[in-house]
């Protein structure tokens, strides 16, 4: 494939203290790169990762939160025009929710053309003692932001159970979906309002993925959550991750099912091939704990997928964000890797 056609990521940080909020710095490809993209795609702490082509042109990303220089970052954003220079835009959500006191995790944001506004759905950390992490969501006529959340969650739940939402547009039917779910429980998904800051009058919530409870090692679906759905060919595909993502028994990899209906039933990529289970990635190289992406396509119609791993090389980066190419084979989606890293330092 000619070089104008590949898409190629590179790094947004050498050094953490690049990135502070409002900094607005310029962060250009190093030499001896090469038309490929270079692993990490970001080299810090930057979980969850969302990649949308925003409506001015601008590829943006958006991450979970995290410190930078000793100052806090609720949700991480920056910018590409060309998926070569990025432009750090600081927090999409500076101002910190009534509702919410900590854990800003997972974003996902979407347009609606019609009114031209950017909507981020997020989780964070309730502030009443009695419940546990919440979804919200929040508005903004720029998708670099800031975003001003709508005064309230949109859902509460014990422990960690209501997480990780991401909104879907359904191309056949035109109705607006939020998928969301983990704390051991099956992800989720309800239809939403109109004005996308609530759910539907009349709607409710339906399982979709189900956890798998058994002792193998290789069960990833003992827990499952940060899904993430296209449609294609006739199909819905949902992309989910699995176990631990975090920690010293870090073990999470990234799974697929798809269904003829965006509310299910999904059959899981295991259940179709009759494969040991529905991976369609996990630790490869210096990476491990490979897992919660999103989706992107480039202009050249190429897929992408963007997610997070854990680089044994140096765990204290954190969860840096990776990305490698999606094909699609017999109606299920391939990834190929690239073995193309960073010299480490």
């Amino acid at each position: 494939m000619k070089d104008n056609y590949i898409l190629s990521f590179f790094s947004l940080w050498i050094l953490t203290g690049l990135f502070s909020c409002g900094s607005n710095q310029l962060i250009k490809n190093g030499e001896g790169s090469s038309a490929f993209q270079i692993q990490p795609v970001i080299d810090a702490n930057f979980p969850d990762p969302t990649v949308v082509l925003g409506h001015d042109g601008y590829y943006y990303v958006y991450g979970t939160n995290t410190e930078i220089a000793g100052e806090l970052i609720h949700i991480q954003a920056a910018r590409s025009k060309n998926l070569k220079e990025w432009d750090i835009l600081g927090d999409a959500l500076p101002e910190q929710p009534n509702w919410a006191d900590k854990d800003f995790w997972a974003p996902h944001v979407t347009y609606d053309s019609l009114t031209q506004t950017y909507f981020l759905y997020y989780s964070g950390e309730s502030v009443d003692p009695a419940l546990g992490k919440c979804m919200g969501v929040a508005t903004s006529k720029n998708p670099a932001g800031p975003f001003i959340d709508k005064g309230e969650p949109l859902l509460c739940g014990e422990t960690f159970v209501e997480i990780d939402p991401m909104a879907f547009d359904d191309p056949v039917s035109g109705n607006k979906y939020l998928y969301w779910g983990s704390g051991h429980q099956p992800i989720k998904v309800q239809e939403l309002a109109d004005n996308r800051l609530d759910f539907k009058a009349g709607s409710r919530p339906l399982s979709v993925l189900h956890t798998v409870q058994n002792s193998d090692s290789d069960n990833y679906q003992k827990l499952v959550e940060g899904p993430w759905v296209v449609y294609k060919e006739g199909y819905y595909y949902l992309f989910y991750s699995g176990d631990n993502c975090c920690g010293a028994y870090a073990h999470y990899a990234l799974m697929v099912a798809r269904s003829k209906s965006p509310t299910g039933p999904f059959e899981t990529l295991a259940e179709s091939t009759g494969a040991t289970n529905s991976v369609i990635m996990e630790r490869y190289g210096q990476w491990i704990a490979i897992g919660h992406n999103s989706l992107i396509q480039d202009q050249s119609g190429q897929d992408w997928v963007a997610y997070h791993g854990i680089d044994t090389l140096d765990r204290s980066k954190g969860r840096v964000m990776l990305m490698d190419k999606i094909n699609w084979e017999n109606g299920w989606p391939v990834i190929q890797i690239e073995q193309n890293f960073k010299k480490q330092k």
